[in-house]
């Protein structure tokens, strides 16, 4: 029996260690895109290097010596010669362990302080807010407010976008316009980028970002929410800085809304059915905070924990067909829309560019 129990064991080692290898992984907080996550690998590896493998090395060494040195052999008592009261080794194991700490404790104190730091004054402030599951992020600098009569920062949902070389001061929230139990803790991540941060309800927690290049750098939430935690994904896009002004700007404009055809029919089936009252469009009726912000879903690449492509048409009647059954717990419930009614809705939506 104990011929077979080694070699299962064996197996089952490789499979945990090929089961955590990815040769594709977009999350990866060792492979750091910008300053602020090269710091938090920086604390890491000096952890590691300096605290947890001493400290590995040492105890596991002992408990291998120990059981080499005092293992049974024939003709010995079962029970070793036991010592009380070793001066020496009691106070080399209390001393040990305060410098091994030192070791922690200071360069992260040191890293916390840093990355708690007062941004520069040029740096794009944006609030970050996690609902049930999604994430909706608000540009607040003066120079990134809408042109609707009524302006307001220009927002968007699951995609931030931001240029590179310029600090991002994210505020990081939690919560639904005060909608009951929506309201729940959350956790901002995208390790490529920065460290994880809270989202709390009624509390701000803030962050610093940065990215060197242009790229896509995926994220998700880090603290269990709810049903649909594990597709609570999001989008970082850095930009060259000219291209993020070109895009800042495009985003200040209302919706245009059309005025023939399919889409002229979905824009009143969306304006006159149950979508207004949750969904935002700028230039229009629609002005809900419960749901994403669509005036501009079209210059997005990720809708639905990114699972979805907004530009794709059939990801979009996917989503209308039966929301619940795409994402479970979806504060969206299913309409029982006709397949007329979404290939309106579809044909708007594919409008708002």
């Amino acid at each position: 029996m104990r011929k077979k129990v080694v070699p299962v064991l064996g197996l089952l080692a490789l499979a945990l260690l090929f089961a955590a290898c990815a040769p594709n992984a977009s999350q990866d907080s060792l492979k750091p895109a910008g300053p602020y996550a090269r710091e938090t690998k920086t604390l890491f590896e000096n952890v590691f290097w300096f605290g947890a493998v001493p400290v590995f090395v040492l105890v596991e060494g002992g408990i291998v010596w120990i059981l080499i040195k005092y293992r049974h052999r024939k003709g010995r008592d079962r029970m070793p010669p036991q010592i009380h009261g070793n001066t020496r080794l009691e106070i080399g194991w209390t001393i040990l362990p305060a410098v091994v700490l030192a070791v922690v404790m200071v360069p992260t104190v040191a890293t916390i302080w840093d990355l708690a730091r007062t941004p520069p004054s040029d740096a794009l402030h944006v609030t970050v807010t996690g609902q049930q599951w999604w994430w909706k992020f608000e540009y607040t600098d003066t120079d990134m407010q809408t042109a609707a009569q009524t302006p307001g920062p220009i927002t968007t949902a699951n995609e931030l976008v931001i240029p590179t070389d310029r600090v991002v001061y994210l505020t990081i929230v939690s919560g639904m316009g005060g909608i009951g139990d929506a309201e729940v803790i959350h956790s901002f991540w995208i390790p490529e980028l920065a460290g994880t941060q809270d989202a709390i309800p009624n509390h701000e927690n803030h962050i610093l970002m940065q990215a060197d290049q242009p790229g896509i750098y995926e994220g998700q939430c880090k603290e269990f929410c709810g049903l649909s935690h594990g597709i609570m994904k999001a989008q970082v896009r850095a930009v060259t800085p000219d291209e993020f002004d070109t895009w800042a700007a495009a985003q200040k404009l209302d919706a245009i809304e059309p005025t023939s055809g399919l889409a002229a029919s979905g824009f009143d089936a969306f304006m006159n059915g149950q979508c207004v009252a949750c969904h935002a469009i700028q230039g229009t009726p629609a002005q809900g905070i419960a749901a994403p912000n669509l005036t501009h879903l079209q210059s997005r690449g990720c809708m639905v924990g990114c699972m979805l492509d907004p530009s794709n048409p059939d990801d979009l009647a996917t989503w209308l067909h039966d929301p619940p059954a795409f994402k479970p717990g979806s504060f969206m419930p299913n309409y029982h829309l006709s397949d007329e009614e979404i290939q309106q809705l579809v044909a708007y939506l594919q409008t708002l560019k």
